[in-house]
């Protein structure tokens, strides 16, 4: 936190409270997070304690349709258990879902007292005034010294070793299964002095890892120019991970959601060539069988796939590679399936998120004809997870014995104390459980066993 916002939030020790409950991805957690900032520079305060809240936030995911499940149900929990226990409580729904459903979820959920799509967010203040009551004109309050910023590069609360940093929003790409265009709108890139302001002062405030997201990272700056290398052309996202590395104080810097068309040998050296950027990709890859992927309105086939992970290997040798995949799409035969595992089992990738097919309202998918039968798509995707975690597996107890550069990231509920190597992702990739180590610190360790993804090591 701020230390303005804090003095603020102490100061207005009778200002509303307001909880925060959020679902689904990263980039959801960091507009909830730049919401609470916003709160913070408000009349408003942020409590981690939904009992003592006045007002809840309920920042929805909705990519799929369990997603939408789970987000209805947290809301109805919300209203059922949370809204009758005090006079004036406010409950509003913010993010994905009602960006999707827009009036109907309005219809359909009366005790919702104001629903807040993604891109109305930067307006939640003016929506708890309008519910309230309550603005800094009428409580008096006067705005700190560095307790906001402009809209367009909102501060940050994340006090942690590690931090998002979103560089787009939108997707220009028209995936036939996804929604994402639906929700979030065209592809809109940060511009770049907005994204390095935002990266100083998360390390400025302790941050050591920044790892980058977006729809689509790949993508970043195909809607902005501007001069670099002495000539005008489109920003690329090596051009952003050169300017990002060299952030003074920053430790390690990790890309997130590259597409393999993105991958360029230009992002590669990019990497290669900054000691901090984490010699790690995600790339979604999403299948391996050309037809699917020609279904999905998305390039490519498994020969294309390992040549682009050869020259990614090729340029940098200790890479570590996620995917994400999808098992059951309209038309997969299991031929298909056969052919997925065996990619899997040339890929040899580290990660892979291996998710069934799930049919989306008002995409170009969930019309098309051949779709497997439920239990089948939670069939296959089981058989190719199986695979790829058995790949997996076997790569993380290769790494007995390394030694590795560990971010403490504290304790966990059993009072181990983990932290991850560059090698893993935030909240996907496992953990690395030390003998010691305080949270923040980077230290060095060797590898003496392996559970699954998670790595045990002892601190040299």
């Amino acid at each position: 936190m701020h230390s303005s916002a804090a003095q603020r939030s102490a100061r207005l020790s009778t200002a509303p409270g307001v909880y925060f409950l959020t679902l689904g991805c990263p980039k959801n957690e960091v507009d909830s997070d730049r919401m609470k900032a916003a709160v913070l520079g408000s009349a408003f305060g942020v409590t981690e304690d939904p009992d003592a809240a006045d007002i809840v936030v309920v920042n929805t995911c909705s990519f799929i349709q369990d997603a939408t499940e789970e987000s209805i149900q947290a809301i109805l929990d919300v209203a059922a258990s949370w809204l009758p226990r005090r006079e004036a409580r406010r409950l509003v729904v913010a993010g994905c879902l009602p960006s999707r459903y827009g009036v109907d979820l309005a219809e359909a959920m009366p005790e919702v007292d104001a629903f807040v799509p993604v891109t109305e967010e930067a307006a939640l203040i003016d929506v708890l005034e309008r519910l309230t009551g309550i603005s800094d004109t009428a409580t008096g309050a006067v705005p700190q010294p560095g307790a906001s910023s402009p809209p367009s590069c909102p501060p940050r609360t994340v006090s942690g070793p590690s931090a998002y940093l979103q560089v787009s929003d939108g997707c220009h790409r028209r995936c036939s299964y996804c929604a994402i265009p639906t929700i979030r709108g065209p592809y809109r890139s940060r511009p770049l002095d907005e994204i390095l302001e935002e990266a100083r002062l998360l390390v400025a405030h302790g941050t050591r890892e920044i790892v980058l997201i977006g729809q689509d990272t790949s993508s970043y700056g195909r809607d902005l120019h501007a001069g670099v290398r002495g000539s005008t052309h489109a920003l690329t996202l090596a051009d952003l991970v050169r300017a990002i590395a060299r952030v003074e104080g920053l430790d390690w810097l990790r890309l997130m959601y590259v597409q393999p068309d993105g991958i360029t040998h230009e992002l590669l050296h990019a990497m290669a060539s900054e000691p901090v950027v984490c010699h790690y990709l995600d790339m979604p890859l999403q299948h391996s069988s050309r037809h699917v992927l020609k279904g999905m309105h998305r390039r490519g086939s498994a020969a294309e796939f390992l040549r682009l992970i050869g020259h990614i290997r090729s340029v940098l040798p200790d890479v570590v590679l996620r995917t994400s995949l999808i098992a059951g799409f309209p038309g997969e035969t299991a031929d298909d399936v056969r052919g997925l595992i065996h990619f899997l089992e040339a890929a040899r990738l580290d990660y892979a998120g291996v998710f069934s097919y799930s049919p989306e309202e008002g995409t170009p998918a969930a019309v098309m004809p051949g779709l497997p039968p439920k239990r089948t798509r939670l069939r296959r995707a089981q058989r190719v997870r199986d695979v790829a975690d058995r790949i997996g597996f076997e790569k993380a107890a290769s790494r007995v014995g390394d030694v590795v550069d560990v971010l403490v990231e504290g304790t966990d509920d059993e009072g181990a104390i983990v932290g991850r190597w560059r090698g893993q992702a935030p909240e996907v990739d496992g953990l690395v459980l030390i003998d010691r180590g305080e949270s923040g610190e980077i230290v060095k360790a060797r590898v003496v066993d392996s559970l699954g993804y998670d790595l045990e090591a002892e601190v040299t």
